[in-house]
């Protein structure tokens, strides 16, 4: 496709195209718990904590978290502290005693191939393959395939216009001067902010083979000008300097929390003091209890990658303990949002 104005906004608004496709995996989890964990059945007789919970159905606690959420967000389940009981609405459809129980209803689907894919994931906390026949290995592993690489890239691009166009217009970059796209994939955020605030510069930095496939989409986008690439590994290779304000762009939620962190350390410690950091992608509230949206979305990224949609309260606390100041949370658009804070 020609490039065109990325300052040019689309009249409709795509968000419920976005989540068909995010919460692909809901109602498979669903099923696994119903059918194969007996997890509803279970709570509607004792509260119990997530430790309680991963023990008692043989389940990891990163898919049992995403498990739990999308129970929350569904009101299967009501969230008191650090426990979790059965609703009404659990109890009269999903507990075995009750006269309108449906799990006879979910029982054709516990043999579906997704449904023992999202099982193996609870059972092992381990990402299962990528959606495609293209992929032997999940996600991390796969993108180290020049062809696969070309494919996700293409699918994350296309939906990066979109979401890219609504952060630029929501993220005030008034006086900077530079952005360092961190696991950038096409560099399409980087070309939406650098499109959208006259005298920025950004920098994509990305690893073999999606550097070379960024720079294919910079140059078609006639903004080789302003927005160089730079190959290299963002947990391995020091950040390069010269920029004040770092953009983690769907990145954290492919990561487990130990990963999360460290991407958050290395970049306090490259930004020069004022600097800021920009998280952005799909968040959970505060509680970890919704929206439906943010949980449903969980669901596809604990099955393929090594991470979760993570809580604003999550991403806050995390950032203040390398050293971040003043964050602060917005929205952007198709449920996504950016929590960014400060260098003091």
């Amino acid at each position: 496709m020609a490039s065109f104005d990325l300052t040019e906004l689309p009249k409709s608004d795509p968000t419920p195209l976005l989540r068909y496709r995010d919460g692909i995996y809901a109602a498979d989890f669903l099923a696994c718990a119903i059918l194969h964990l007996d997890l509803f059945n279970w709570l509607t007789s004792a509260s119990a904590s997530l430790e309680e919970i991963c023990e008692h159905c043989q389940i990891h606690e990163r898919p049992a978290d995403v498990l739990m959420t999308l129970a929350c967000a569904n009101g299967l389940v009501e969230k008191e502290g650090d426990r979790f009981s059965a609703t009404e609405l659990c109890r009269e459809h999903l507990g075995h005693d009750s006269p309108w129980a449906l799990e006879s209803y979910y029982a054709s689907l516990g043999d579906r191939p997704v449904v023992k894919e999202v099982l193996a994931v609870l059972r092992t906390g381990k990402p299962g393959n990528w959606e495609s026949e293209m992929a032997e290995a999940d996600w991390h592993e796969s993108m180290e395939s020049a062809e696969f690489a070309r494919m996700f890239t293409a699918a994350m691009d296309c939906r990066g216009v979109f979401l890219g166009q609504r952060l630029a217009t929501k993220l005030d970059l008034a006086g900077r001067s530079r952005v360092l796209d961190i696991g950038g994939g096409s560099g399409i955020y980087a070309c939406c902010l650098v499109a959208a605030n006259e005298g920025l510069g950004a920098t994509v930095f990305e690893k073999s083979p999606v550097e070379g496939i960024a720079e294919s989409e910079i140059s078609r986008r006639e903004m080789s000008d302003r927005i160089k690439v730079l190959e290299g590994d963002m947990f391995e290779d020091a950040y390069p300097d010269g920029h004040d304000v770092h953009l983690l762009s769907n990145v954290l939620h492919d990561w487990d929390l130990a990963e999360v962190e460290i991407l958050l350390r290395k970049s306090h410690q490259s930004l020069p003091c004022g600097g800021l950091v920009v998280a952005h992608e799909t968040f959970l509230n505060e509680e970890k209890t919704g929206p439906r949206a943010a949980a449903e979305y969980s669901t596809v990224l604990v099955t393929i990658t090594q991470g979760r949609c993570y809580g604003v309260a999550e991403i806050r606390e995390m950032m203040e303990r390398v050293g971040f100041a003043d964050v602060q949370q917005f929205e952007t658009g198709g449920d996504r949002s950016a929590i960014m804070a400060f260098k003091p």
